[in-house]
């Protein structure tokens, strides 16, 4: 393996650097793939990562189809001559010095726990494709959200399969403030039958992620006690924009918004 990869290595560095000054970004996670799909222009796309041309893990499958794929790696983006590669949560220094020895930049995005962490992230994207501009916009809109607020609460649970839940201080629950909700505080952030049956919340803001998936999870809410919970208000959220949580959520808080108020 390691003669392999030397080999590559050593047939990459042999090509010529590409010759334009614009950067050439390869992204190698799902939730950066959004990210690079929002703000760069399509010359600036060298590759993303295969999740993101998956229906079932993003609504930006269509957009993400017209580019290159990778699976993850720093390798399988070599072919690419990216000068810039975008992941997110830390992967150990290994693809770091491989990296650096190729003369591609690596930046990697921490996880976000508020909404300014996604602002930040937004903004760093958009200084390593100079286009400061395009981060703006989406700043912007992100900033009018929280400045328009409800300031009203209603209680809610956010509820996916197997009765999964969201934690009631972390970034999920965020956004559901913008959109005019107060996640309930859960043991484990989970949802069980009982919860749902004895003391249900006001708005049950239902995932439709895997929705049309056979499986354990999706059993759970099919069960006859989930069935009978008594919801003031039931909302039906794709699934897919929270799984980043990042700014393909600007449009959905507005429509939460409007649905609590008809």
């Amino acid at each position: 393996m390691r003669k392999l990869v030397a080999l590559i290595l050593l047939g990459v560095l042999a090509w010529p650097a590409p010759a334009s000054a614009e950067h050439h970004v390869a992204s190698v996670n799902l939730c950066t793939d959004e990210l690079l799909l929002l703000l760069a222009s399509p010359s600036q796309i060298a590759s993303v990562s295969h999740l993101s041309q998956q229906p079932q893990e993003t609504p930006f499958w269509r957009q993400a189809r017209r580019y290159k794929s990778n699976d993850g790696t720093l390798l399988s983006v070599l072919q690419q001559r990216p000068d810039v590669v975008l992941t997110m949560g830390g992967r150990g220094h290994d693809r770091q010095r491989i990296a650096k020895r190729l003369g591609i930049r690596t930046v990697e995005l921490p996880y976000p726990q508020t909404i300014d962490d996604v602002i930040a992230s937004v903004r760093l994207v958009a200084r390593t494709l100079d286009r400061p501009g395009a981060g703006e916009k989406v700043v912007a809109s992100m900033v009018a959200l929280k400045r328009t607020a409800p300031s009203r609460r209603l209680d809610a649970l956010y509820l996916t399969g197997g009765g999964l839940s969201v934690s009631a201080n972390g970034l999920a629950a965020d956004w559901m403030r913008l959109a005019g909700l107060q996640q309930r505080s859960l043991r484990g952030d989970r949802v069980t039958l009982e919860q749902l049956l004895v003391a249900p919340p006001s708005v049950l803001l239902r995932s439709n992620y895997r929705s049309r998936q056979y499986s354990r999870e999706q059993q759970w809410l099919a069960h006859p006690l989930a069935s009978r919970a008594k919801a003031r208000l039931t909302l039906q959220t794709d699934g897919r924009l929270w799984t980043c949580m990042g700014p393909s959520l600007v449009r959905e808080i507005p429509r939460l918004r409007r649905m609590l108020q008809s």
